[in-house]
Formats: structure tokens, sequence, C-alpha cells
């Protein structure tokens, strides 16, 4: 007989109650395993089956209890085996027997080693039968039950005995397919879903083959997200999945379909209370791997139900070494595969533990037999390790940014009045008159329109007098860009005619006002400055230690790879802002490959109670009164006189008075503009007659014959019959002229800078005053607009110092952590220019602070009214951070920032553009508030609140991007030549300090006053709704826009 292995006793520190060992549970299967020798202190590499026979001799009370391990050497010789097993052999009576792989193979059963207790589980090559064989032969004590091994390789089999012992599960489909009939199936596949057996899985859903052991995984993604699939299989070097733009589902084989969960996704390894978690391999396919090449786990803690869930899966199996994969999805934990024996790696206190409950588990069931004197001594609870800080250095707990989209397309727009009964049918047949508002997606709506639209140019055929010719040329249009986005408004008595696009004559009854719209899709440009933002972004966490040591930003990486990050994307339902939103999260993340699936998994539409979603077309009365104002005081034909300054820039706006200053005279620089835009035209249809440049390529694949129809539009819509402007379209003009001195530049025509420099002035006027001219209807605009997203700035804020349920790190098992009790919540918002607008008006009009006796804020205030547009990538942010030496009572405990950059900058290099005071600007002393030391893994520091406020005149943050910089520098011709046309991308203003000695409870109140205000006095009122005065919305999605239904957690 083999030497037994030397080691202490079973003392205090290796035992454990009865109660504790079914619960033991280990991680997920990983073929990637060190296939090193086993180490020293294992003596007993195999046992001899005549030294078994030998020891059968010696009397019971000299027996020591055969452990034998069964499974292919792979497996048996691995690491994590190895390190279990040496620890497994620290029992005094405790021997171990591994199979040798070649006796497994070759060998009858009879030939096998002989064991008191069996460990053996399948792998690939393995023959399950004979060791069933053996079992039945032998009748060792099984740790892992055989025969249930059989039905684990089955995921049909999985999923019934999860359902079966009320175990939650995804929702699923099971598709089996005759192999000699593959196309006879239950299966019916649309362009966004597939039908299996008569139930519906709309896209993104997950295509899983029956075989466990084929890990070729699906995850189809809908066309509104860009489509295509995400393929995911077995590690292969560092990727464990590609993106496809194959969006049809496999016809061969059998399938199980399931709904996607887009949130938190984690491969699950729970013992008694162990669970493990790496990077979802759906997110970009890139497997994140440590110094030694080994994929990055980390331990988290589980829930008491998940702990439940954990014993059911062992019980329910019969397999006490157990992985399984559980998906976390808004707050619920779903079982999603079942995976047998399986191990954890690199976590020495889990081998410490599991050796112990497998011994414990093999002494209590046979040491009686033997006659061994043992019992389960009793074990002291772990205590949880919490970080601390000390001095006035603060904890970043939370971090809030709105942010608006980035560069895009020219929007356009097209309205016409329709009265046809098929019109009013459709709005009628999807609930119209239920809500007041339609969203229409789906193919076969939109083929509805179209098909109006074509009934009606035949009917009109026949006719040629001007106002059926106008008619149809606007009919042919909407047939044109159906695809785009429509809106229907429901008229009592028609019209009022305003623009030449209404210019029919008026007509009894009521009618439909239609609005094409088409354009605004985030740009390569556009893509670009978000990722490049998500990438400076994450210089405002804590930094990083170890691999990321000395690496700005990388923090933030450390903290969301270790799981102390809760993060959690939001975006309205307009695609460019869910691409920006995922752009940002490429860059936020260091992730890789399309954006489709970033964005489906990462960003939630939340277009849910007006959160970050605005109807732009359903005013408040306020808003109506304004514009009518605006356009009024607009409208005058002479210099701005002193009393238009005060009805116009009445807060004294220094942006304002400097642009009414450009202008002097708004109808003879609407002149100057029209001329302008008549010029453009012009030269554009010159340059499409001259067959060198008649196919030049524009920007983002546009054509001269395009960029002509966009021009020659707003020439016509401009200036009106009746002579007037339209002054409605004058942020359509800046936006055109904007785009097009960006981006088609190269065209070199005449005047366009000038054309830039009025239509700029222009609009500078009109579109922040649009929402509101005095700061009470500021105010009151912004509350319509703003409020549920205050709402829930509210919350996530009162969140981050309440004890709930996320997905923490355990600081047991956290190797290489210097502070695994260290959570940051970071909350992102994605929306368009009128929240942004909104949001900025609540702080700076609500009564946060008083600029009379808040320095600070006063000159915070200044900064803000000299800005003159909130561009692109405009962001709003606010830090919390925590002081844990204050009491828990105390105003000091919490501490709040606010911060802001007006994003990109402007296509000209101005030079009056105004100053900020720098990133934190009271961080005097050199490593306080620096955003470049991030070579610590220390909680990030803020600044006393009680030291003076030290402002500086430029951002510091204004540096080189090797350093850290907050600001996203211009990108050279080479680094920009991977996009589409190669354009420059602007660079975006840093952050700016507008106050950083706030207090939690100051500015919870503050919301919360400026929350109920609007609820008693400023709720939104709309146009009455009746059958006689209605408003109704009809959306037609583009397919090529990433839109995903609405999403809350």
């Amino acid at each position: 007989m083999s030497e037994p292995c030397d080691g202490p006793g079973p003392g205090e520190e290796w035992g454990r109650s009865q109660r504790d060992v079914p619960l033991f549970v280990v991680g997920c299967e990983d073929d990637e395993q060190d296939m090193g020798q086993m180490e020293a202190g294992m003596k007993n590499e195999m046992f001899r089956e005549e030294e078994m026979e030998h020891d059968e001799d010696q009397s019971p009370s000299e027996r020591q209890i055969v452990v034998g391990i069964c499974a292919m050497m792979k497996k048996s010789k691995s690491k994590p085996m190895t390190q279990i097993l040496e620890r497994l052999c620290k029992f005094d009576y405790i021997d171990v027997v591994i199979f040798p792989e070649e006796v497994i193979l070759e060998e009858p059963v009879e030939k096998w080693p002989l064991c008191d207790c069996l460990i053996s589980f399948h792998s690939k090559g393995f023959p399950l039968d004979k060791a069933v064989e053996y079992a039945k032969l032998r009748n060792p004590l099984l740790i892992n039950d055989l025969n249930m091994q059989y039905f684990i390789q089955d995921r049909r089999e999985v999923y019934r005995i999860l359902q079966e012992e009320g175990i939650d599960l995804p929702r699923y489909g099971v598709l089996n397919r005759d192999p000699d009939n593959p196309e006879e199936c239950n299966l019916v596949e649309g362009e966004d879903h597939v039908e299996v057996n008569g139930e519906v899985f709309p896209k993104p859903f997950v295509e899983k083959p029956v075989c466990a052991e084929d890990h070729n995984v699906y995850i189809y993604y809908p066309t509104s997200a860009g489509g295509g699939s995400q393929r995911l299989f077995r590690k292969i070097g560092s990727r464990s999945s590609v993106y496809s733009p194959e969006s049809s589902v496999r016809k061969t084989g059998s399938y199980i379909y399931e709904e996607f969960m887009p949130t938190d996704v984690y491969t699950v390894g729970p013992d008694y209370a162990h669970a493990e978690a790496r990077k979802s391999p759906a997110l970009d396919g890139k497997v994140e791997r440590d110094s030694e090449g080994k994929e990055i786990r980390y331990p988290v803690m589980l829930t008491a139900m998940e702990k439940l869930v954990a014993r059911k899966v062992c019980l329910a199996f019969k397999q006490t070494v157990c992985g399984f994969d559980l998906l976390r999805a808004n707050g619920h934990s779903f079982v999603c595969d079942v995976n047998g024996f399986s191990f954890v790696k690199n976590s020495m206190k889990y081998y410490d533990d599991c050796a112990k409950v497998l011994g414990n588990m093999v002494m209590r069931e046979l040491a009686p037999q033997f006659h061994i004197p043992w019992s389960i001594p009793m074990e002291a609870e772990d205590i949880p390790i919490v970080p601390t800080t000390s001095g006035t250095m603060m904890e970043l707990r939370c971090v809030i940014a709105i942010i608006r989209h980035g560069d895009r397309t020219p929007k356009q727009k097209m309205k016409m009045e329709v009265r046809h009964p098929l019109f009013f049918e459709l709005f009628e047949k999807y609930g119209g008159y239920k809500t007041g508002k339609l969203k229409l997606k789906k193919p076969k709506q939109l083929q509805e329109v179209l098909d109006i639209a074509r009934l009606l140019l035949v009917e009109l055929g026949q006719h040629n007098d001007c106002e059926i010719e106008e008619k149809k040329s606007k009919l042919e249009q909407l047939k044109t860009v159906l695809e785009m986005k429509v809106q229907l408004t429901y008229l009592r008595n028609g019209q009022p005619k305003a623009s030449s696009e209404e210019e029919d004559s008026k007509k009894d009854g009521p009618s439909l006002l239609l609005v094409l719209k088409w354009g605004g899709e985030l740009t390569p440009a556009g893509r670009v400055q978000a990722e490049e933002l998500g990438r400076a972004f994450r210089c405002m966490y804590p930094g990083g230690q170890g691999d990321y040591a000395g690496f700005p930003g990388c923090g933030l990486l450390r903290l969301h790879s270790t799981y102390r990050h809760d993060l959690k994307i939001y975006a309205s339902d307009e695609g460019r802002v869910q691409m920006t939103a995922a752009a940002f999260a490429k860059g936020l993340l260091a992730l890789e490959g399309e954006l489709t699936p970033i964005l489906v998994q990462m960003v939630k539409s939340a277009n849910m109670n007006g959160l970050l979603d605005s109807d732009s077309d359903s005013l408040t009365d306020c808003q109506q009164k304004v514009k009518a104002r605006l356009h009024e005081i607009m409208q005058k034909d002479q210099e701005f006189s002193q009393d238009d300054y005060l009805k116009l820039a009445p807060t004294g706006s220094p942006s304002l008075v400097n642009s009414m200053e450009v202008i002097e005279n708004p109808v003879k620089t609407c002149d100057k503009v029209y001329a302008l835009i008549q010029s453009l035209t012009s030269q554009i249809r010159k340059r499409l007659e001259d067959p060198k440049s008649s196919d030049l390529q524009l920007y983002h694949s546009e054509t001269l014959e395009l960029m002509l129809q966009r021009w020659s539009k707003l020439e016509r819509d401009f200036r009106m019959k009746n002579g007037r402007y339209d002054i409605s379209k004058i942020p359509d003009i800046y936006d055109c002229i904007k785009y097009d001195s960006q981006h088609n530049a190269s065209l070199s025509l005449e005047d366009t800078l000038e054309l830039f420099r009025l239509s700029r002035a222009l609009a500078d006027i009109v579109i922040p005053q649009e929402y509101g001219i005095s700061k009470a209807e500021k105010l009151d605009i912004a509350q319509a607009y703003c409020v549920p997203l205050l709402k829930k700035i509210q919350l996530d804020l009162q969140r981050t110092h309440e004890d709930e349920a996320v997905n923490k790190l355990h600081p047991l098992y956290s190797r290489g952590v210097m502070s695994p009790g260290r959570h940051v919540r970071t909350r992102l918002y994605f929306t368009s220019e009128s929240h942004v607008h909104s949001l900025l008006s609540i702080f700076r009009y609500g009564g946060l602070l008083d600029e009379e006796k808040d320095q600070q804020w006063k000159q915070a205030m200044d900064y803000l009214s000299a800005v003159t547009e909130l561009n692109y990538m405009t962001q709003i942010v606010i830090m919390l951070y925590e002081d844990n030496n204050k009491d828990p009572s105390s105003e000091e405990r919490f501490h709040v920032e606010l911060h802001f950059s007006p994003g990109v900058k402007g296509c000209e290099d101005d030079e009056n553009v105004p100053l900020g005071f720098g990133f934190r600007p009271a961080s005097s002393e050199p490593n306080q508030g620096s955003l470049e030391d991030l070579s610590q893994d220390q909680p990030d520091q803020a600044l006393p609140v009680s030291e003076p406020i030290n402002i500086q005149r430029r951002s510091p943050m204004i540096r080189n991007r090797k350093t850290g910089s907050m600001e996203v520098q211009t990108l050279s011709q080479q680094q920009a030549a991977w996009f589409e046309g190669c354009s420059m991308v602007p660079s975006i203003y840093p952050l700016e300090t507008l106050h950083n000695s706030l207090s939690l409870k100051q500015v919870d109140e503050f919301l919360n006053a400026v929350c109920e205000s609007s609820s008693e006095v400023h709720t939104k009122t709309m146009k009455g709704w009746s059958p006689t005065a209605a408003s109704v919305f009809l959306w037609i999605r583009n397919f090529s826009s990433p839109t995903k239904p609405a999403s809350m957690a």
C-alpha cells in the first residue's frame, strides 16, 4: 500500500457542520487548465490494486479511507484539482488515488483500482458508461451521482429538471429537428423574431445547441440595433466570441431559444457562499487575462435567495460538486446552464474550503464504518473586511452624468396636411384614439403607410392643377423616405398656413398634419467623439494598482473588472443617442468590436415617463407663447432697440447680447442669410453640371444631389410666399452650414464662413430662447421637460448611501484587491439638446444657491451666461463623495460636486471662448483631487470643504491626452483615417467645476423642492384631448436606427 499523506489531523480548522455539506459548488468549466505535475506534498499519485488487497488484511482500526479520482487526466491533474487533493490529504485517515487515464479507457472496470469514495465526472472523451458500471460493481460513496451526468449533457433535460424544481429560468422554447428532415420543424423565422412551437421570441434572443458539449451559442440582435449576431465559443486564445453580420438562425440541428437578459451577466460558481464572475463573453468577445495568461475572474457575493438556488441545483442534480451559470437581470436571478463538476481557478481560500467540505463529508459518512474516532468540529464565522479612510480624504461613491449625443447628419423635415380616410383608419387601427400617441415601427405597419402613399399618387395621377402637383411631389417624397420618421397631428379645423409647405388653400373639417422627418443619424465623427470622451471619462475615478499602475484612467477599469463598479447606462429612443451611448461605453470600459452587442447589453432604452425622451411638437402653453413672442421680435425690420434688448435678453446674458450686436437688424440679417443660401444652391447646381464633380462623394456617403436637395428645401421654406421669414428654420440652416463647414469644407464653396457666422448669431438667440426668455419661463419649460430625470437623479444620490442588493466583490476572496469593500455607482444618461438645456436651466434658475451670497456660484453663473452653444457631447456631471470619518447624520458626511462642459469645440477657433475655472479648482495640494496621479488603488481625494476657493482662470484639464486629460484632442489625419471620410474630429471642452462644496442634504432638498413645485404648479399642459381636438403621433423608424423596448432598472 502506498504511504499515507503526512499532515496534521482534522482539528478545528478542518471541520464544518453537517448542514453545510450539501452546499458545495465550484466554478464553471474551463479547458485552459494548468496540466502541471502534482506538487510534492501530494504523495499518492495512484493506488495499486495489490496494495489495496494487502491492506484488506489489516485490522479495522488501521484502515485508511481511500478516495478515488476517476476522470480524464486533463482534469484529474489540473492545478485546481492538485491544490484541492493536496489539502484533502491533510486528513489523517484519508488517502487519495488517481485512476490512470489509460486504465480508464482501456481496462475493464474489474481491473480499476479499488476505493471507498469515488469522485468521478464526465468530460470530453470520458467513458461515463464504464464509470456507472464500476459504481455498481464496487458501490463506493459517490460525491457526484453518475447517472444524473447523462442528463447534464442535454440542455433540454437540464431545463426540464430546473423547471420541475421551481428554479427560475429565462423564458425558453425547444426546437427538435429530425437530422434526416431538418426542414420539418415548428420554426417560423421573421425579420426580428422567431416563433418556436407557437411561442414568439423577439430579438435579441439566444440560440443554444441542445448538446451541452456544444458551446457554439449565438445571440441574435434586432435590425433596430444593427442586426447580426454574436457567436460565442470555447475560448481560443484571447477570444470567446465574435460578431457576425448574419441575422438568420441556423437551419440544421436542435436548439433551445430563450429570451436574452441584457444586463449584468455573470458566470457563477457558488459553493456554500462562493460566487465567481468574469467579463461577459457576449460583450466584445475579448477575454481578460492576468500576467500568467489566466482568465481574470473575481468572486462576488451571493444573496440569500441565490444561495438557496445553489442548494436546489446541487440536490436536484445530485452533484455535490457542481458549477452552474447564473444571470442577474432586473433584480432577479435566473439559472441558464448547469455544468456538473467544475473548478474555481486561482483562489487559495476556495481550495481550503473545498478540501474541508469534501473531507468532512467523507469522514462523516465513512468514519463510523471504519471505526475511526472523528467528529465535525465547530468553526468561527468569517468576518468581512471593510476598508476605511482617514483624515480629510473622501471616498468617491457616485458619478451621475447627463450627456448630449455626438455629431450627427442634418435633421430634415417635411410637412403636409392630409385628409384621406385611409390615414384616419390607420390611426384608429393601431389605437391612436386611446392614448393620443401612436408609434409604428414594424415592417408590416410601415408597408401600410407606403401603400396609402402609392394609392393616393395613383388617384392624383389624373389631375394637373398646381395644388395637386404640390401634393404629388410631397407624396413622392413621403414614399421615398418613408422608413424614417413620420408624425401625424390631428387638427380640428385644419392648419393655419405658416410656411411654404402648407400653402394649400384652407379647407373646412378635421385633418391630419403629417410631418416627415429624416436625417439626424450619428456620424463616424460622432462615434469617435463619444468613444474618446468615454476613454477620457475614466480619469474621474480613483486610480488602479498592479497591472493598471501608472496608466491614467485605468482605475475605473480596475473598479469595473473587479465588480466594485455599479454601472447603468440609459439613452432616449433616438438612434443617434443610443449609438452615442454605446460608443461612449466602448471607450469607457475599453471594449472592442462592433457597437451592436454593446448597445443591446449595456444601454437601457429609457423612454418611460419622459425620463430622457420628449415630444418636441407637444409644447407647453408657456413654450408656445414664448415661441410666438420670439418670432414677433425677430420679424421687425429695424435695428434692435434698447427695449428689444430688454425683451429678448432680460437675463443680460453676454452670449445673447453679443449675438444681437452681430445681427443689428433681424430682417436685414435674414435677407443676407437668404441671399447666401441662394448663392450656395447656385454653386452646387454648377458643380452638378460639371461632369468632373457630378459624381463627387461627400462625407458619410452623401452626394452633391442630396446636398442640393437639403439646401433647396431650406431656400424654399425659409422665406414664405408672403415675404416673411420662418424663424423656426434658423436652427436647421445653422445645422446644415455647421455640418458642411465641418465635413464638406473640401468643396471650397464661396461665402460659407459668412453664412456660418450670421446663421450662428441668429441660432444663438433662437435656440436657447425657445426654452424660455425670462428666468420664470425658463424654469417653467425646464420642469416640463426634465422633472422625471430630476427624480431619477435624486433617487440615484439617495440609494448610494443606502444598503441595497448590488453585485459586490466578495472581500474574502479578493486576491490582489486592496479595497474590496469599495463600491462606486455610475449612472449615465444620454439624451438630446432639449433635456440638456432644461436641466441646466433648473440648476441655474431653480434656487440651488444664492449668487449674492456664494462667490463661487456667481462666477459659475457668469461662465454659463457666456457659453453660446450647448454643442454635441455637452456634459453635466454630478459627483458624490463620502467622508467616513464624519458622523453619519452630519451634513459634512456626504459631499457633492457639480461640473459642466459645453461639449465639442466649434468649427472656428474662437478666441473669445469663455474660460472656466478648471476641474475641482480648489484642489491646490499636489495630490488632492489630481486626475493625473492615478497609480494608487485608494479612495479618491476630495478637498475639505473648509478650505478657501482658489479660482484659476484657465482649466488645468487642457493637457495632452497622455497625462489623463479630460479634453479629447483633435486626432491626426493618420489616427482618423480608419473611419469614413477621414474628417477632422473636433476636440471637446474639458469639464469645468461649477461648485465643489455642496452637501448632499442641500442638493436633495433642492431637487425635492423643484419636483414638488412642478407637480403642484408647473404640470405640463397639453392641448386638450377630445374627439374634435387631438394630438396623435405616428413614428416610423429607420430599420438601421438602434431602438429597443423600454427598460428600467
